[in-house]
């Protein structure tokens, strides 16, 4: 133990004491400088706005402020394509000089999926079936076919697309519709002198409808009621299949000069027409003047007694004649 006491008292001990003093201070020194430096102690940077700008505008803004970045990317159909949409550390954050700054943006190319079977479908149907797969409709136009608002053919880029082709997402689909009115067109049939029972017969073996019916003052009963007006009328030639005809009922249909009804090409007028023109002609047997030649005989009485006495006076003639050759 005295030994030790001894050598704490001795001048080298007291040197290297000191001397591990120095080297303990300079290492403490040391470190706290080199990682105030490398920490870059009290310095910082407050990260810029790059939210909602476009990406190579965002990229320049960390550049001149000395951050780093890292670019993620996600697709969103009402974006507009290469917009920063995310940052993270957000606006005003402080960071020190080289922080990585993490953004998001909408991706440049869209990715792509397979077009839904659409056709023959309704709008409705095929308005929802395109958005779940990410497409919008485009332009719809109508073309004349029997199916009203039914998907007939879609259209990508002006060209029909098949079924299972790759486009990318948020692409426009141009549709091509039904008007219902149908593609055939058929002759407008003569509907003037009909009653609307029949009417209604003519225009459902047509493929056409019954439009506006309209009667005319003076019908007192409908069921008597014959058409008078049509629109449109055969004049017109051809409609659409489907389409409607308005009719106007009077008591009797409008005729010609000749007293025929106006396009009474069909057999029941003809039948109409027999039966106005046989009273004429039975007329002319009650109003001729044969009746007078009967009247006639019936007042010249006179002479018919005239004719029937005489063979009374010969019977009389031949009884006496008779009696005289008996002698009486």
């Amino acid at each position: 133990m005295s030994k030790v006491v001894q050598y704490l008292q001795t001048p080298t001990f007291r040197k290297n004491l000191i001397a591990a003093l120095i080297a303990i201070v300079c290492l403490f020194l040391f470190v706290y400088i080199g990682l105030k430096i490398y920490t870059k102690h009290d310095e910082s940077i407050a990260v810029p706005k790059v939210k909602g700008l476009h990406i190579s505008a965002a990229i320049q803004a960390l550049e001149d402020a000395g951050l780093e970045y890292q670019i993620d990317s996600v697709y969103q159909m009402d974006a507009k394509p290469g917009m920063v949409i995310e940052q993270d550390p957000e606006q005003g954050f402080h960071v020190k000089s080289g922080r990585t700054i993490y953004l998001t943006i909408i991706t440049q190319v869209a990715p792509e999926v397979a077009f839904p079977n659409i056709k023959d479908k309704t709008l409705i149907e095929a308005t929802a079936i395109l958005k779940n797969h990410n497409l919008r409709i485009g332009d719809t136009s109508y073309v004349a076919d029997i199916a009203r608002d039914i998907v007939l053919d879609a259209q990508f880029a002006g060209q029909s697309i098949r079924n299972g082709r790759m486009i990318p997402k948020g692409s426009r689909i141009d549709l091509v519709l039904g008007n219902g009115l149908g593609a055939n067109e058929v002759e407008i049939p003569n509907l003037v002198g009909l009653p609307l029972n029949e009417a209604k017969f003519a225009l459902s073996g047509a493929g056409l409808g019954l439009g506006t019916v309209t009667y005319d003052p003076s019908v007192t009963d409908t069921a008597t009621a014959v058409i008078s007006v049509q629109s449109p009328g055969i004049e017109k030639g051809l409609t659409s299949l489907g389409a409607k005809i308005d009719v106007t009922l009077s008591l009797t249909a409008p005729t010609t000069t000749t007293g025929a009804p106006i396009g009474g090409t069909t057999t029941p007028k003809p039948q109409a027409n027999q039966t106005q023109v046989t009273p004429p002609a039975a007329k002319p047997p009650v109003q001729s003047k044969p009746v007078a030649p009967a009247k006639s005989n019936t007042t010249n009485s006179p002479a018919a007694k005239t004719t029937t006495t005489n063979p009374a006076a010969g019977q009389k003639k031949e009884k006496e004649n008779k009696g005289n050759s008996l002698g009486f």
